[in-house]
């Protein structure tokens, strides 16, 4: 899981590729886990900033992944703007590697 995690802030900005499932939707927990935890931070000591600044930093790589998903369905990353959408890459297998 580290690793899926590790990998995708590697790829930071990189919307080409692929992404399988297992990759999108760990990141996507830690994004989750991450706003929830800088929320509840920020909320103790008083500092409105804090989930902020964690939600611009983690924003660019959770879209450059979602793309990649979408690119590992056979589609567009465009269709990440169509809402719901996500759910269908949920249910959606990956396509399988040709790497050896």
């Amino acid at each position: 899981m580290i690793e899926s995690i590790k990998g995708t802030l590697g790829k930071y900005a990189d919307f080409s590729g692929t992404a399988t499932r297992k990759e999108y939707w760990t990141f996507y927990f830690f994004y989750l886990v991450s706003m929830f935890i800088s929320g509840f931070i920020g909320g103790l000591l008083g500092i409105d900033a804090l989930s902020n600044i964690i939600f611009v930093v983690l924003l660019v790589p959770l879209i450059a992944c979602g793309a990649r998903r979408n690119h590992d369905v056979g589609k567009s990353g465009w269709f990440m703007l169509v809402p719901f959408y996500n759910l269908v890459l949920l249910l959606t297998p990956s396509k399988p590697s040709n790497q050896a």
